[in-house]
């Protein structure tokens, strides 16, 4: 049994829903950042906070954007970015100011008029935003696609990957069951040469930067036994059929693959699936010519 007992509890410092916590690479400080602000904390100091972003407006009707996601550079402690639900990155400075209402670098992608729907706008937030591990790149993820964007270029990613395209015509029933409003999380990989992310049907998928291919795995207590190999899953969307593949209007979307981890330096990732918590690990077979992903179940 695992018994968890706070050390400190830090208090006062948000009014709203916390949706990130990143600790600094000073080691002395962390932010926290809700739909509004964006608070930077002392690890020593619990009762008080200091707010480096506030996007709230005099009148909340004139709100238009949200923050989703914040965190600080791996290596630099004056730097940080944060995510909006306008599909947006600002990257702030906090030599520049103390209150970083004006930010250094704006990374957003330019939208195609011929392509807007109702949905433009919701399937573009942004989600989650993390740091490359060498601190050059930034990963993000909205509710279609993963992105990596490099910080010297600001006019758009320099990596698309489709995580789930196949449910572009399914919006409006997305949309009604209120799936479409889920925030999918993303990683890297400790050499930052594979990225990671969820999908629906206990499924999640792993893009390899090299080659820009992309797989699609399953986390589900019936078919992961502890030291099993796990194998590739295919959606269905037309063609050939082959078995076992995944008919799209038969994927189970209560089954939902939000929150994942990958070890800083192995190739070890924790999936957290419905009530199940995942710990895959990459190993070599004597039957095997490369790594497989073996499992055990928590």
């Amino acid at each position: 049994m695992v018994e968890v007992r706070p050390r400190r509890v830090f208090s006062n410092g948000h009014t709203y829903h916390v949706n990130s916590i990143s600790v600094n690479s000073d080691g002395e400080t962390y932010l926290s950042a809700d739909d509004l602000r964006i608070n930077m904390w002392n690890l020593g100091i619990t009762d008080r906070s200091f707010n480096i972003v506030d996007i709230k407006p005099a009148n909340m009707e004139e709100l238009t954007e949200v923050i989703t996601a914040a965190e600080f550079h791996p290596h630099h402690c004056h730097l940080f970015v944060y995510s909006s639900s306008k599909g947006s990155l600002r990257l702030c400075d906090m030599r520049a100011s103390a209150l970083c209402d004006r930010h250094t670098k704006l990374f957003e992608e330019p939208e195609d008029p011929g392509s807007r729907s109702f949905f433009s706008e919701i399937v573009s937030s942004v989600s989650d935003v993390k740091f490359s591990h060498n601190g050059r790149y930034l990963l993000t993820r909205d509710y279609l696609t993963a992105k990596v964007w490099d910080l010297h270029m600001e006019k758009g990613p320099v990596e698309t990957y489709q995580v789930h395209d196949y449910l572009r015509t399914k919006l409006c029933s997305l949309y009604e069951n209120d799936c479409i409003f889920d925030k999918f999380e993303c990683v890297w990989n400790s050499s930052d040469s594979v990225i990671m992310t969820g999908a629906y049907n206990s499924f999640f998928r792993m893009f390899d930067r090299e080659t820009g291919r992309g797989v699609t795995l399953e986390a589900w207590r019936e078919t992961s036994k502890p030291r099993a190999v796990l194998r590739t899953r295919r959606i269905y969307t037309g063609g050939k059929r082959r078995r076992g593949d995944v008919g799209v209007d038969s994927l189970d979307f209560t089954k939902k693959i939000l929150h994942m981890a990958w070890h800083p330096e192995e190739n070890i990732i924790a999936i957290a699936s419905t009530n199940n918590l995942y710990i895959f690990q990459d190993r070599v077979g004597p039957d095997t010519q490369g790594p497989d992903l073996g499992s055990n179940t928590i």
